[in-house]
This record gives C-alpha cells, structure tokens and sequence, in this order.
C-alpha cells in the first residue's frame, strides 16, 4: 500500500500551494474591501476576476473534471490534495480554479448528460468561466432530503414543442449573481406514475426567461454568502422552455441527480478537510501568541488536548476520504457507495467540532468579522445538510450493513 502522492498531484500541489500563497491568502481582505464598495453586494470583485485569469494562466483551472476533453483529466484520488487546498480559502480559492459548487457538479453533469447544443450553449461558456449556473433541487414546502417529495411540475405543452415549468425552490446555490446565467430545475413530469423515482425529469431554464423570480436571497446563519453567489429562493411562475431544454429523458432525473451528488459529496468533504487545516493553524498561531493566567495558552492542557485531539481527526479523515476517491476512481461511484455516505456522514461534524474549538480559543474575535472561523463553522454545520443530511445517509448505511445478517 503506497500512500504517496503521485508525481503529476505533488507537482500541482506544488504549484496550488504556490498559488495560494502569492495570490489567493493576500486577496481574502482586498475582496472584502472592493465588495464593500460595489453596487450590488452579488457583483463579483475585481480581484476574483484577476485570480481567475492567473489560475488559468498557470494550468490550476477546472482541476475538478476527470473528463480530460473537458477539464483536466486528473483522477479523484489525484484532485483529492488539491481540493483539501482550495478549502483552506472555501470563499476564494474554488472560484479562482472555476472548481466551485455548484457549477461543478453542473459542469459534470452537462458533461455526461446534455446534448450538444446544450454542451456548446451553456457547457462551454461554464468551463471558460464566463457564466455561473445554479442547480434548482430544493424546496420549502417538502422534505426535499427525499427527492420523491419534490412538487414542481414539468409539463409538456399541448403542441410538444416546450414543457412548462411550475414551482418554488429554495436555498439555490450562486443564483444572485447576475453572472449566474441558467438554471437546471428539477421536477415532476409524471407525478402519478409507479415508479417514484421515474416521475422527475431535469430541465435547463435560462435566468432570464420570463415566469423566473428571484424572490430574495436566503441567509445560512446571518451570512448571505456574497462569494459564492447566495443561496435564492426562486419561484417559477409556468416558465415556458423549449422541449429541446429537457436534459436526458423524461423519467431520468432522479438518476442524473444521483450522478451529479456522488462527486458532490466527496469534494465537499476534500475541501472540509482543508477547512480543518486552517482551523488547526488558526489554532496554533493564536496559541502561542497569547497568554492566559500567566502562561501562553499553548501551555494550557485543554489547549492542547483540542490540538492533538483536532490532528488526529484530520489524519483519519483523509485517510477515508483518499480511499474513497480511489475506490471511485476504480469500481465506481456505486462500487464506493458506503464510502462515500461515510465520509459525507463523518467529515462535516467532526471538522465542525475542529473549528468550534478553534472558536473557542479566540474568544470574541472567533465569533466576528475579524477572523475567518465564524464564515467557516457556518460553512461546515450546512454541509451537514448539503446533498443530504446526515440521518438520510445513516439510515441508507445502516441498511446496507444489516441487509448482510439479513
């Protein structure tokens, strides 16, 4: 069992870290200085813009896609490292690399399931960075952790040249960026049918077609989450799209989400992993900067406890997380199915616990603005939600384990 990185990965993450530092830890202030000053707080900063264009001149763009015709061909367990970087500035760093949710997993999925006038009208404008798209899932009225309940409607016109879309979904990632060009919807298009994960279909709604409203943006704990685009609540109010707009085939939708939240839900945990990094320097740059009755808080027992206890946890967790990522990269994303719902189920809670720690060690200055950890404890308590919550995939999981002493 060798657990070196490959040479191609040590040589990126060579050129990511590089990047990092020169480029992306110095524009974390200076995106919040010119964002103060936009028009709109949704407007991307300049500074975005300028790392953008260094990533893609230095090779560090669309690392995310192991489609090579598409992005940079590079396995899970490849991309693996490189994510757990980009976590260490989750409001920076995936954007800068056009590796941000959700216009990965629609990148992936265009890639997999669209047409190619689809590919060519909203694909390539995706991989050159030159749109945002938001993927429009979840709704306030239902439990939307089991896909099933969804009860936007997608119905076929009388003639069958378009479907008409009708419904209210909410928390839909990046959807108040005005770069934020299309939206792929879910719904039902056979509501009646028997088989119920037959009954949704995906659709490809462009922003600005008439019925789309973006009623307002949603805050995660007081955070309107201005870097990554916000999370809207949209209504549609029966938009009319062309037939050609159907990604797929009616009836395929809830595997295509399937397919879209398998490499969903490993990247978050690589990038969470990241997040607990810079907790744990966080931790120790503020450890042995000040004192506490006496003796600098390093010296403190329980200071130290949180540490060792914050190192451990990260260690096992990328362990799992990398067996994951190969076992993806080797028998597939069903293949890895207890894997990938074990590290979905572990890695958000326990790098919560990691920078609920690094919190506390900071006191009042862990709570504001003035420090990064409060933005990241928001960021991993929803991903203990995202793409299904934890109870979902516990319940999945424990099935799986008792089906065997069945």
């Amino acid at each position: 069992m060798d657990f070196a990185y490959d040479a191609r990965t040590e040589e990126l993450r060579g050129r990511l870290l590089a990047f990092m530092d020169a480029h992306v830890y110095p524009a974390e202030t200076v995106a919040q200085e010119q964002r103060a000053l936009l028009a709109s707080p949704w407007d991307t900063p300049a500074v975005v813009e300028e790392l953008k264009a260094e990533a893609r001149r230095q090779g560090l763009w669309n690392l995310f896609l192991p489609d090579a015709e598409y992005g940079a061909g590079l396995t899970n367990l490849q991309y693996a490292p490189l994510a757990e970087i980009t976590g260490r500035s989750p409001q920076l760093a995936p954007t800068a690399l056009n590796c941000a949710a959700p216009d990965t997993g629609n990148m992936e999925l265009l890639s997999q399931f669209a047409t190619d006038e689809q590919k060519k009208q909203w694909l390539e404008p995706l991989l050159a960075g030159e749109i945002r798209s938001a993927f429009a899932m979840t709704e306030p009225e239902v439990a939307s952790s089991d896909a099933t309940n969804i009860e936007t409607r997608i119905e076929r016109s009388a003639d069958g040249s378009e479907y008409v879309v009708t419904g209210r979904k909410w928390y839909i990632s990046g959807a108040m960026n005005p770069d934020c060009k299309i939206f792929i919807v879910m719904g039902k298009t056979d509501p009646d049918g028997d088989d119920v994960r037959r009954q949704q279909s995906m659709i490809l709604v462009p922003r600005d077609t008439p019925g789309v409203e973006i009623r307002r943006a949603m805050q995660v704990y007081g955070y309107e989450d201005h870097s990554h685009g916000g999370h809207a609540e949209i209504v549609l109010d029966g938009v009319r799209v062309p037939a050609a707009n159907l990604v797929g085939e009616e009836g395929g939708g809830f595997a295509i989400a399937q397919a879209r939240l398998g490499p969903g839900r490993i990247h978050h945990c690589m990038r969470l992993i990241g997040m607990a990094e810079r907790a744990i320097e966080l931790m120790c740059r503020r450890a042995v900067t000040r004192t506490a009755f006496g003796k600098p808080l390093a010296r403190q027992g329980v200071v130290q406890n949180w540490i060792a206890d914050a190192r451990v946890t990260v260690e096992q967790l990328r362990l799992l997380v990398l067996k994951t990522a190969w076992l993806m990269d080797t028998v597939g994303n069903r293949g890895a199915h207890t894997e990938i719902q074990s590290i979905k189920i572990a890695t958000p809670r326990a790098v919560l616990d990691i920078i609920d720690d690094a919190v506390q060690l900071y006191g009042a200055g862990g709570v504001s603005q003035d420090f990064p950890l409060a933005e990241l404890w928001a960021s991993a308590r929803t991903l203990r939600l995202a793409d299904g919550p934890d109870e979902v995939h516990q319940r999945s999981l424990a099935r799986r384990e008792l089906k065997k002493y069945a």
